[in-house]
């Protein structure tokens, strides 16, 4: 059986491979799209794949996945630390979710130690790069079986 599982893409994400490559590495959104589901396919997941520079966009695809989708995978980019609307969506909607980041945050600016999605997601992954988001399908697996 095939679970269904959300990947969620914030702001600026769809710049990779051409946003600071050296922090965010060489990969774009698209070549990491194709990982990722190859990634879910060897799970046992079928992976829909987005992205969205815009708050709202993603809290109404969290709310639709309820029902549809078994568990969430997000990287919220800049909104991890300013949206209490994600972490209100993703509360409410109750499904696994794994926060997930490309860099390792806490090696970063003050401001990025902070974020408001983890108190709701099941854990956190960051600092892999690309490698990540199959991580983070690989640590929802248990979740959603």
């Amino acid at each position: 059986m095939t679970v269904a599982i959300l990947v969620l893409n914030g702001p600026n994400l769809n710049m990779l491979g051409k946003r600071e490559p050296g922090v965010y590495g060489a990969k774009t959104l698209g070549e990491i799209e194709a990982e990722t589901k190859a990634a879910g396919e060897r799970l046992g997941m079928a992976v829909d794949f987005r992205q969205s520079n815009h708050e709202g966009v993603l809290v109404d695809w969290i709310h639709e996945a309820l029902g549809r989708f078994r568990g969430i995978v997000i990287n919220p980019g800049a909104y991890t630390h300013t949206s209490i609307a994600l972490h209100d969506a993703i509360r409410a909607v109750g499904l696994p979710t794994i926060e997930l980041h490309l860099s390792n945050v806490f090696a970063r600016e003050d401001f990025r130690h902070h974020s408001y999605v983890s108190p709701v997601a099941a854990g956190v992954i960051c600092g892999f790069g690309a490698a990540g988001y199959g991580l983070a399908l690989q640590a929802l697996q248990p979740l959603v079986d």
